[in-house]
């Protein structure tokens, strides 16, 4: 990658964040809820996060599947607009900032089992995003390896002893 890509790389994910800001400021003024929109990009994609009223919480739904559905209706808004498929991550009153955290607990749980037991432990069916934090997770321990299985909507996590 040459010096000159990082920054284009860098504004096509502003500019999706902005997007998807102003996407996610009309719907909060249909839905007349308060919200602080800010725009940021982490590694590879732009990330939006919506803090503001505890108005907002209806918009994570039970186990964030409104939050999910409203990711992908903004990735929508985002690619119509800039006709490319946005990777952009959204979150709402911290949700996936506490959910990450807890996920890592569980995975550094899992792990010092499987590394006790030495047997293989199944987790329950995931998001992909959570998937995703688990496997990371998983990745920077010694003695553990995992893989996903299963069909989405019931994709689940296996940590293996290595």
């Amino acid at each position: 990658m040459s010096a000159d890509e990082k920054p284009e790389s860098d504004d096509i994910l502003v500019e999706e964040g902005e997007v998807a800001g102003d996407y996610l400021e009309g719907l909060l003024d249909i839905l007349d809820y308060d919200g602080d929109i800010d725009l940021d990009v982490e590694g590879d994609r732009a990330t939006v996060t919506v803090d503001g009223s505890s108005d907002l919480k209806k918009l994570v739904g039970p186990d964030g599947k409104v939050l999910e559905a409203l990711q992908e209706l903004t990735r929508l808004a985002v690619q119509q607009e800039l006709g490319s498929r946005s990777r952009l991550m959204l979150d709402i009153s911290g949700w996936r900032v506490a959910r990450r955290e807890e996920l890592a607990s569980m995975a550094r749980d899992t792990a010092g089992r499987v590394n006790g037991s030495q047997e293989s432990e199944e987790l329950a069916p995931m998001s992909p995003f959570e998937r995703k934090v688990v496997h990371d997770i998983i990745a920077e321990i010694d003695g553990v390896r995992s893989d996903s299985s299963g069909q989405e909507p019931n994709r689940y996590v296996i940590v293996h002893p290595d």
